[in-house]
């Protein structure tokens, strides 16, 4: 199997009765309190705690650890107002809503250049920009150290599908896959992502869907229906002994290229051998460009990586082909290519319209006309 990013699946899973007494407390915001969880049960090996500041700088500048080892993204604690003082050597209680996530022990604090950390990983300080927008309600004063986090999962949405790295390689290995392709998805599936699975399936032995469950845009559908869209989907249209369904309880950064790089990493640690990288991977906006979390992947060797990328054009539905289909297999042009984007079926929902069949499957477009209606 796969081995995890920096060669060790890090365990830093700890119960409550290995809490500390008599401890500093400190806040975690929505995003901190998803970066816990992952950073605790491994999903962000080799990291063991929110970064101190030699990697953050090395991440932001150069998206490399201090050790050389491929990260993309930052992963920090920031400093609140309402929070104690603390120093370095302190051990704190972590909470998220008045209950005790984890522990920090603090090796360092240090201060960043929020503004810089947004043009080198979101390449924008546009204050449209949510990732800009996240930032610019930080202190600008980070707190790094190793953390422990409590396996808090039975209290969490969606417990049946929060399967740990751990858990996802066990069941790779009992279904006998030895290589897997995982789907990053903040979205409900739709033909177009079904093309792209179904396409990648013909190449692999399983498909990991393993859509975003952590903090994403308030407009964003929410989870609950996503994953009601993902369950009914599979249940239809899939076969079951050749796909599984796990959420992934990241934040959304909405990075784009560098988060196209972050969202494959983890999906190794996961145990997967390849990722789909489809158009504007973690896009928003008119940040980026269609392709350029594809190009991303060009800038590091195979072996940095070792996750294999999967990259498609945009798909679509082509009404003179009968079906699904790209600009690498349709000849055709202009009216005969369906394309709808998120923000028109959006708009269509709102107005009371069944998006259509050649955009999702009728089952998900109930299920996509019901929420929108409540």
């Amino acid at each position: 199997m796969i081995q995890p990013h920096g060669g060790k699946l890090v365990n830093r899973m700890i119960t409550e009765d290995q809490l500390p007494g008599n401890v500093s407390v400190l806040t975690l915001n929505e995003r901190e309190k998803n970066d816990l969880e992952m950073i605790g049960c491994g999903a962000m090996s080799p990291l063991e705690g929110f970064m101190t500041g030699t990697d953050y700088n090395s991440v932001v500048k150069n998206m490399r650890l201090e050790n050389g080892i491929v990260w993309s993204l930052p992963v920090v604690f920031s400093q609140k107002k309402e929070d104690p003082q603390v120093a370095a050597g302190d051990t704190v209680a972590l909470t998220y809503n008045n209950r005790i996530r984890g522990i920090m022990e603090i090796e360092e604090i240090f201060t960043a250049d929020l503004m810089l950390e947004a043009i080198e990983t979101l390449l924008t300080d546009d204050n449209a920009h949510p990732g800009v927008q996240y930032l610019k309600t930080l202190s600008g004063t980070y707190i790094g150290g190793k953390i422990s986090a409590i396996d808090l999962r039975d209290e969490e949405p969606f417990r049946e599908h929060r399967l740990i790295p751990e858990e996802t390689r066990a069941l790779f290995k009992e279904k006998g896959w030895k290589s897997i392709v995982a789907f990053q998805t903040r979205n409900p599936i739709h033909r177009a992502h079904e093309y792209l699975q179904k396409v990648s399936l013909e190449m692999v032995d399983g498909l990991l869907i393993h859509p975003l469950v952590g903090a994403t845009k308030a407009d964003d559908i929410p989870a609950d229906v996503r994953m009601k869209c993902y369950e009914t989907i599979l249940e239809k249209y899939y076969p079951s002994d050749r796909t599984a369904l796990s959420v992934f309880p990241a934040a959304m950064r909405y990075a784009g290229p560098r988060e196209a790089i972050f969202h494959a990493l983890l999906r190794k640690n996961y145990g997967c051998t390849h990722f789909i990288v489809g158009r504007d991977h973690a896009g928003v906006g008119d940040y980026y460009g269609t392709f350029d979390a594809q190009v991303i992947f060009d800038k590091f060797t195979e072996e940095e990586i070792d996750i294999i990328p999967l990259k498609f054009e945009h798909a679509f539905f082509c009404n003179k082909c009968g079906g699904m289909a790209t600009a690498r297999t349709c000849p055709h042009t202009g009216a005969d290519r369906v394309f709808l984007s998120g923000k028109k079926v959006r708009a269509m929902l709102i107005d009371g319209i069944l998006p259509p069949p050649e955009f999702t499957r009728p089952e998900i477009a109930q299920i996509l006309m019901e929420a929108a209606a409540k």
